[in-house]
């Protein structure tokens, strides 16, 4: 999976690369895709979620240009996958989940993988968690209409946010840079993610 969907299309951070080798991506799908797993695909979880596609999951890790220094927040831990990268170069991770099922399943994973470095939250994921800001780094794995004002605030000086943006059918991944208290934003590519859903993103 890692050579051939992540590595060949040109994604060389070795630390990111040894840590999607590492986690066992298989223990994050329900029993019955267990044969496809590895597919170059997203893959449904329940509730009408899903587990990204390795590559999305690889790409948006990377626009993070974590150093294992960084706080950085989660929106949406859906399977806990990518949430299990985020732990493994990053020094602390706060994952928040508004469905408490997959919230739950998450967090079993992760302990039994012996994840120690995450919190979980289950709530409106677009209104951040603005007792632990602020956050070095933010994660958003749901499509927003645009950037959640709360999320901004919660962005440290220099930090970066990535995350899709757009309608409920199609978006556009991009990275935003909190400088002078501004939002400079870098357009990654197109990319289709389940809506976002709170106060600041989609109406349920």
């Amino acid at each position: 999976m890692v050579a051939e969907q992540i590595r060949a299309r040109g994604i060389h951070n070795e630390r990111l690369l040894a840590a999607m080798e590492e986690i066992p991506r298989h223990l994050f799908v329900p029993s019955f895709l267990l044969e496809r797993a590895h597919d170059d695909g997203p893959l449904p979880i329940g509730e009408g979620q899903t587990i990204s596609q390795p590559y999305i999951v690889a790409e948006m890790t990377a626009a993070l240009a974590l150093m294992g220094t960084e706080k950085v927040l989660e929106i949406g831990t859906g399977s806990g996958y990518q949430t299990a990268i985020l732990c493994r170069l990053a020094k602390e991770v706060v994952t928040v989940e508004r469905i408490a099922s997959l919230q739950t399943s998450a967090e079993r994973i992760l302990r039994e993988l012996g994840v120690e470095n995450v919190r979980f939250r289950t709530g409106d994921g677009t209104l951040g968690i603005p007792d632990e800001a602020p956050f070095h780094r933010i994660l958003v794995t749901a499509a927003a209409p645009g950037v959640p004002p709360p999320l901004f605030e919660q962005l440290a000086e220099g930090g970066i946010a990535v995350l899709p943006i757009g309608g409920r059918w199609e978006q556009e991944l991009i990275r935003v840079t909190k400088e002078s208290g501004k939002m400079r934003k870098d357009f990654l590519g197109g990319c289709r993610f389940v809506p976002l859903i709170g106060q600041c993103g989609f109406p349920d």
